[in-house]
């Protein structure tokens, strides 16, 4: 199979539907596992704990900041606020304690930085992996769960900050004397900057307060691929207009050495808002200095993308272009070391 994430169809009819099947439900528990659903919520008292998991597999470099940031960014955008990690690292063979200690220094400083305590984990080193994988388990809380299948008809999408943020992050990070003669000066610094953009806990924080029907991380698939989830997670359609999505030109510039579409590229650090009042919505987060567009709305028809004056059917993700990039950087490398 492709290296990724399953397709939404294979997930749904290998793992989601055992599940309806076979699994139990519980009083406490509010939602129940579909494509799209980041977190679960489970009501405890007068409280309701959030619970989202996901692994580090794509990247090298700054897998310990990443891990942090984008486990939160689940809480954050299910309106909560993270309490701890659960931390479980798998390393190769061949890394030494140094490496070691530079993984779990990155891990804590981005966890103390964040307000979030590192609770438990496990450690191993295992043949399994060639390269080190973190996966955490990300403990929250909220007053107001926000569903990412609460959408309706009507509502307005609103993205944060630029697609692709994380992706282009990676790309460059993991493959610094790549890009050494590709990108201008201006491109690179663009491109160092990205790191500092991967939370999305401020624009979580101001979406929930400010009325938002669903919100979603735009992870793997990108924002394209959020969009499609979005709406079938709520069992409606979309539109999604392309010239309205924000790209720098950092990630305009690698996607196109790599030959990939940077829409469906990885993109922690962007947030999708279904927002019932836009003007609200976009008030709210300007307040807090966030920059939002709105790029497209929440319909009861089909799923649709708006690209060069001509409407076509929206896909939904299928393996994330971070992986083209990797295997098109690998050749190239690969050629000229020959």
């Amino acid at each position: 199979m492709r290296i990724g994430k399953l397709p939404n169809d294979v997930l749904d009819r290998l793992i989601l539907e055992p599940i309806k099947k076979w699994g139990i439900h519980r009083s406490e528990v509010l939602t129940s596992p579909s494509v799209g659903e980041d977190c679960a919520a489970v009501k405890l008292g007068d409280d309701i704990c959030i619970l989202s998991t996901d692994p580090i597999t794509g990247a090298a470099e700054g897998i310990g900041r990443l891990a942090v940031n984008i486990n939160a960014n689940d809480i954050a955008s299910a309106g909560g606020e993270v309490i701890g990690l659960m931390v479980t690292t798998l390393l190769p063979a061949d890394i030494t304690e140094a490496e070691i200690a530079a993984i779990t220094e990155e891990l804590y400083k981005s966890a103390n930085e964040a307000g979030i305590m590192i609770l438990g984990g496990h450690t191993e080193v295992t043949d399994a992996v060639s390269r080190p994988v973190i996966s955490c388990t990300a403990v929250g809380r909220c007053g107001r769960f926000v569903s990412s299948g609460g959408a309706k008809v009507g509502d307005k999408l609103i993205m944060t900050k630029y697609a692709a943020i994380e992706g282009t992050h990676i790309i460059y990070a993991d493959n610094r004397s790549f890009w050494e003669d590709k990108l201008t000066e201006a491109e690179k610094a663009e491109c160092e900057s990205l790191s500092d953009m991967l939370s999305v806990a401020a624009e979580g924080k101001a979406a929930a307060q400010a009325g938002a029907s669903a919100m979603h991380d735009v992870t793997e698939g990108g924002i394209l691929g959020a969009c499609h989830e979005v709406s079938e997670c709520a069992g409606l359609g979309v539109t999604v207009y392309e010239d309205k999505i924000p790209l720098l030109d950092a990630s305009r510039r690698i996607c196109s050495v790599c030959g990939i579409n940077p829409l469906r590229l990885i993109s922690s650090g962007s947030m999708l808002i279904c927002a019932p009042d836009e003007d609200k919505m976009l008030s709210a987060l300007e307040k807090e200095g966030i920059r939002a567009a709105v790029i497209g709305e929440i319909t009861d028809g089909e799923r649709l993308v708006c690209r060069n004056g001509k409407t076509e059917i929206l896909a939904p993700p299928t393996s994330d272009e971070l992986y083209a990039a990797a295997a098109k950087i690998k050749r190239e490398t690969d050629l000229s070391a020959k």
